[in-house]
């Protein structure tokens, strides 16, 4: 049972992973990314105690808290999409190699990991769709997702060989730091840019 919920959740993790490279709305790029803490904390809770990964849980919604009040503050007239190359097909076939690329990659990093299929495949697709955010966008509030994307995979990854509580503190630190900070470049008027 806990493996197909493990697939299940897998699969709200590409779901999710997919939607934030192509939607345009940062209120649909906010919900997404509390569904992908979602499934941070059911695949960190395979190897954590329950109550350390609903410190995961907490600070995303933490972290899409302080985004979404810093996007309210932000002027709409700012907003403009700096990325390169802009259509949805090109985005949707690098997703695809991503995809096809983690795969590959998971079958080996379960084995050598230790670890399930759908945790080692989750954690790998984040990183890869987190890199592509990265890569194909200049926009602070983008780029901010992108970073927290990666950040979602490195966890589920570590989660699965360091239990330390002192741990999950650091990187729920490094988290909400990640998103002060882009709260701060989402918000510093437009002569103060560099």
């Amino acid at each position: 049972m806990v493996t197909i919920l493990n697939w299940i959740v897998l699969v709200l993790a590409l779901v999710t992973c997919i939607g934030l490279l192509l939607q345009r709305n940062w209120r649909w790029g906010i919900g997404l990314l509390a569904a992908q803490y979602l499934v941070i904390f059911w695949l960190v809770q395979t190897h954590w105690p329950v109550s350390m990964a609903a410190v995961k849980l907490v600070t995303g919604w933490m972290v899409c808290a302080i985004l979404g009040i810093a996007q309210l503050n932000k002027d709409p007239a700012q907003e403009t999409e700096t990325s390169w190359p802009q259509g949805r097909l090109f985005r949707l076939f690098t997703a695809g190699i991503i995809i096809a690329t983690t795969f590959i990659l998971s079958l080996r990093a379960s084995s050598w990991l230790g670890l399930s299929l759908p945790i080692a495949w989750g954690s790998l697709l984040l990183i890869g769709m987190g890199i592509l955010q990265l890569g194909i966008s200049a926009q602070p509030f983008r780029v901010i997702l992108g970073l927290l994307t990666v950040m979602a995979g490195f966890e589920i990854l570590y989660a699965a060989v360091e239990s330390s509580a002192l741990v999950a503190a650091l990187l729920s630190t490094v988290n909400l730091g990640l998103a002060l900070t882009g709260a701060y470049f989402l918000n510093i008027p437009e002569e103060e840019k560099p």
